[in-house]
């Protein structure tokens, strides 16, 4: 018998039960009013209909019970109710199929009363808010025997979630589908709809809702824009180490602060960002063997200028010591901070950058930001200093050290460049 459910997917829906069919991981970031809890109720019946596993399970989980049952239940009913034979629960919010499959909703508030249970597949709905242990401990193992599909959807709400740290994950990795709808895209909501949601909700709070932006929220951030473009045309991946090319690092060194190093291979015009170290506490001798104990082939070291200060306990420079431990580093030149920002901003578009091995060193490129001052109506010209300033310094001095390099290689061969010193 022919079962028709009154449901028409968009063409943006289309293609996402084509791709969740084709793989058992998927991140859907979408826009308000794209339709994706409609689609992935719609997914999760058409699954349970085509199952030819025993007495299939599926799952539908919010944040909380009420909201499963507020945002899914009677979209639950309305595209089942043709089913012959169906029955409802409504007080265990659960659907089963005449094939004997089950769909529940489900939330994720008291996620130990949901071990045990077995699932064939599965959509957390709103990611960012659910527990965060509910994946990796629950519903990763229930899917197990089965080895059952799961779908993770939401809008994003800053980067301090575990929606954000999935959607980070799922970049570039082979075995996972991930999706962004942006409205300006999908064009689901009209433009003129879009023009006075804006108008009411302010510009940060229409990006981050509309137009799926992580750091709206973050006023001032420095690198946005580039960002963004980088991640829409997936540079920000991942990235395997290549043997047969050399690796370079750009260094921020601290003393008492924190220290950060920045592994790279160039490949023509293209940088490829491979690895990423941060640490603090340490001495240099001590990030010198960080950086002896990987497999890499070095080929250049930046280091900021600094690097060449005296140091009255041992009357050596830094530089000097590091010499000694066998790194011979590039000093790049100082210039103003503006201008390394600049430089950085022309150099990011080239890069790649893994997503595996430099999280932080992203995390840090999206936050770092300027303050505005209400008074002045205008942001401060230098960034704030916090935990994003060092992996950002790093990435200055990359981008420094190889204008710089560039820059002497498109120079006449008679002028002589003292500043710039290789030991």
């Amino acid at each position: 018998m022919d079962i028709k459910i009154p449901y028409t997917p968009r063409k943006h829906q289309a293609l996402l039960h084509k791709k969740i069919s084709e793989s058992r991981w998927n991140v859907l970031v979408c826009h308000r009013r794209f339709g994706k809890t409609v689609c992935m109720i719609n997914h999760l019946i058409r699954s349970a209909l085509l199952s030819k596993q025993k007495n299939p399970r599926y799952a539908y989980i919010a944040p909380t019970f009420k909201q499963a049952k507020s945002i899914a239940w009677d979209y639950m009913k309305q595209f089942t109710a043709k089913i012959p034979y169906t029955k409802f629960n409504e007080t265990e919010l659960r659907v089963d199929l005449p094939n004997g499959s089950r769909i529940t909703l489900l939330g994720s508030e008291n996620s130990d009363g949901l071990r045990g249970i077995y699932l064939d597949g599965c959509v957390i709905d709103e990611y960012a808010n659910v527990n965060s242990r509910l994946f990796p401990e629950i519903i990763r193992p229930a899917l197990s025997d089965r080895k059952g599909y799961c779908v993770f959807i939401g809008t994003p709400m800053g980067m301090n979630n575990n929606f954000y740290e999935l959607y980070q994950h799922a970049q570039g990795a082979s075995d996972w589908f991930n999706y962004k709808a942006k409205a300006s895209e999908t064009k689901i909501v009209d433009e003129e709809e879009l023009v006075k949601a804006k108008e009411v909700m302010g510009d940060k709070k229409f990006q981050q809702e509309f137009e799926c932006d992580w750091i709206a929220n973050i006023e001032g951030a420095v690198y946005s824009d580039v960002l963004g473009k980088m991640e829409d045309q997936k540079q920000l991946t991942r990235v395997p180490y290549d043997p047969s090319l050399p690796v370079s690092t750009a260094w921020d060194l601290g003393v008492s602060d924190h220290s950060s190093i920045i592994f790279y291979q160039q490949l023509g015009k293209s940088v490829n960002i491979i690895d990423y170290h941060e640490e603090r506490g340490q001495g240099l001798p001590y990030y010198v063997q960080v950086i002896k104990d990987k497999d890499y082939v070095y080929k250049d070291h930046f280091a900021p200028h600094d690097i060449e200060v005296t140091d009255f306990g041992n009357g050596k420079t830094r530089r000097e010591v590091a010499y000694q431990l066998g790194i011979r580093f590039k000093v790049v030149p100082k210039i103003p901070l503006e201008d390394g920002i600049h430089a950085t901003t022309m150099t990011l578009p080239r890069c790649w950058i893994d997503t595996d091995h430099c999280k932080k060193l992203i995390d840090a490129l999206r936050h770092y930001h300027r303050k505005y001052i209400d008074k002045n109506r205008m942001f401060r010209s230098k960034p704030v200093h916090d935990w994003s300033s060092h992996a950002c310094d790093a990435m200055r001095y990359l981008a420094v050290g190889l204008q710089e390099i560039n820059d002497r290689q498109t120079a006449p061969q008679s002028v002589a460049d003292n500043e710039y010193r290789i030991i």
